[in-house]
């Protein structure tokens, strides 16, 4: 959630900044600013809504011509989206500017501490705070100032400052919060992410919790929390800029929901030899499962609902307890959780804050720790004591789709690894599993043909103002997964419910015309599913079957059937969730919803 964008350089900063905050449009955000140095004076334009209303606002001040810049895409916690509330924030002598992600726990303290001071407030945000603060601070050199706030700064933070009294520097700040900074020739940029630098620079660096920096034309200086300069890594971005664009698709999500394959083969490929799990460039190792108490699977959202399918097949292939934890709760439950466990975080930024919390917690108790996430040097990745990448490429839409089904994968070769450690699947065993594993970018392809058929389908109920899916065991996984997307994308009420917990309440709110959405995979259960379908529609419920089996529509059981290819009932999650990602779409998309950027929903959750 919210996004920072600064440029100093060589180039005209305003349209790199405006070009930085299209790119982090994905966030989620309820307003939009920039700071501009010109003529050594400090101008600041803001607006609540969209980039694009940023854009006219700036054009109506005539041609900015400045090389030094921040912009910033808010996402509110502190106070309603308005033009006063949206960032940048000044100080009190309107030659600071200062943006911030994240949230200022003793913002209060300290607002009371500089209103003493006569410091006045114009804004209900804690980042304000942070100007003011900024300025009682500086003392004419703006590193030193950063360094001396943050040290009274409770919370998270990332923050880039610009001064008029140094018009071509910007100094930067990064704690739980993620911050880098792109390398360029004669200019350099920071983001809150990758796609907001690449049309600058390709090399990168990543600001560590703590770490402050000053960058210029010339260069880029980073200092610990103990002031001292420290050399940094130069990563180099592996993918283009054509990757974070829609390539001719309306939306991302589409474009996302069809790039599922390939981001499946990217992340099983490198990872399976000779049909076999190679798990080597993860630090995992065999007696880490062979010696394991518990495993506890932590995240939120839709990492959760891929969490659950790994709960299922890592108990069910390495018969291993799992406990699937929402982040948000784990840490603060006292877990029961030791050296005698391992603890699995999944995070598609590798960023999000509760995730992060509880990893933390688990190490703090003696945990093996190991981290599932897409991007590269992220918290998570390093923190972790091993780390397992999706390479699901960057993912766009808030609404997640081809890094969900990369995690899913991830899950499977770990199900698969952990049960080969344990002496409990024998290598033919385990190849007969990776062989079915590595078909899935195939069969995820196939049931992408579903998509004019769900798209029909989602014309006719797309008026529905509630919807329920039902499932069991590893369908019932997919089932959350799937009631997420609707959701998320369409804003209409849906719940997911194990099938065979209908009788026990949930039934009373079926009624005619109720759509129930029903994941019939499994054969093991696959009776008792459909006799929970046939309760509901006995009860006027229109019915969409998404099964592997060769069924037919039947006025006693469904309405519609969406067919999908055969696989083992541990990997069905997989090609299950396709269609139901596009029926998500779709009903979006008819009943014009944002696709892309969903209502107060944002794609980084970098805050409690």
């Amino acid at each position: 959630m919210c996004g920072i964008v600064g440029y100093v350089g060589k180039n005209n900063a305003v349209p790199v900044i405006l070009s930085g905050l299209y790119k982090l449009e994905y966030r989620g955000y309820d307003s939009a600013g920039i700071a501009v140095i010109e003529n050594e004076a400090l101008k600041v334009i803001k607006t609540k809504g969209r980039i694009k209303d940023l854009d006219e606002k700036i054009r109506s001040y005539g041609e900015i011509n400045t090389n030094c810049a921040i912009g910033h895409t808010r996402w509110a916690t502190h106070g309603a989206p308005s033009d006063v509330n949206s960032h940048p924030h000044i100080s009190k002598n309107g030659r600071i500017a200062i943006v911030h992600n994240g949230i200022i726990e003793n913002f209060l303290e300290l607002r009371e501490m500089l209103e003493a001071k006569g410091f006045e407030f114009v804004s209900q945000t804690d980042t304000e705070v942070v100007a003011h603060l900024f300025e009682l601070n500086y003392k004419g050199n703006a590193l030193e100032a950063l360094q001396d706030t943050t040290k009274q700064l409770r919370g998270s933070y990332a923050i880039g400052v610009v001064t008029a009294d140094a018009p071509s520097e910007i100094v930067c700040a990064r704690k739980d919060n993620p911050l880098i900074i792109g390398i360029g020739e004669g200019e350099n940029i920071l983001g809150s992410d990758i796609p907001a630098i690449i049309g600058t620079t390709k090399n990168y660096i990543i600001l560590n919790d703590n770490e402050t920096a000053r960058v210029t034309c010339e260069g880029v200086e980073v200092y610990n929390a103990l002031g001292d300069n420290v050399s940094k890594e130069i990563h180099v971005v592996d993918w283009d800029i054509s990757a974070a664009e829609k390539g001719g698709y309306e939306h991302f999500m589409m474009k996302e929901i069809c790039e599922q394959a390939k981001a499946v083969k990217d992340t099983l490929s490198p990872r399976i030899t000779k049909l076999l799990p190679n798990m080597s460039e993860t630090k995992l190792s065999p007696e880490m499962f062979k010696n394991v108490r518990n495993i506890h699977i932590v995240a939120c959202g839709s990492a959760l609902y891929a969490g659950l399918v790994g709960k299922h097949i890592i108990e069910k292939l390495a018969r291993i307890p799992c406990l699937a934890n929402v982040a948000s709760e784990f840490r603060y439950n006292d877990p029961i959780i030791d050296e005698n466990d391992l603890c699995i975080v999944v995070s598609q930024s590798g960023e999000t804050a509760d995730t992060l919390a509880a990893m933390r917690e688990a190490k703090k108790r003696g945990a093996k720790t190991l981290a599932i996430v897409n991007v590269v040097g992220s918290s998570a990745a390093r923190e972790a004591d091993s780390v397992l990448y999706t390479w699901a490429g960057p993912e766009i839409a808030v609404a997640t789709t081809k890094a969900y089904s990369a995690q899913l994968s991830a899950m499977y070769l770990v199900a698969v690894y952990a049960a080969m450690s344990k002496g409990i699947l024998t290598e033919e065993m385990a190849m007969g599993y990776c062989k079915e594993i590595m078909d899935l970018p195939e069969l995820i392809d196939e049931v992408i043909k579903t998509r004019e058929q769900v798209q029909y389908l989602a014309s006719i109920y797309s008026n529905r103002s509630s919807t329920f899916f039902i499932g069991r065991g590893i369908d019932y996984a997919a089932a959350q997964e799937a009631s997420l997307k609707l959701k998320e994308i369409s804003y209409v009420h849906s719940e997911a419910y194990a099938a065979g917990e209908l009788k026990h309440g949930t039934i009373s709110l079926i009624e005619d015309g109720t759509l129930v959405v029903a994941l019939a995979n499994d054969d093991d259960v696959y009776e008792k599913t459909l006799s929970n379908i046939k309760s509901v529609k006995a009860r006027g419920a229109n019915v969409i079957l998404v099964t592997n089996k060769n069924v037919t529509a039947d006025p006693e059981i469904c309405d519609h059937v969406i067919k999908i290819p055969k696989t083992i009932a541990e990997l069905s999650a997989s090609l299950s969730i396709v269609p139901m990602q596009l029926l998500a779409y779709y009903i979006g998309v008819y009943r014009g919803c944002d696709i892309d950027m969903p209502r107060n929903l944002a794609k980084s959750v970098t805050v409690e």
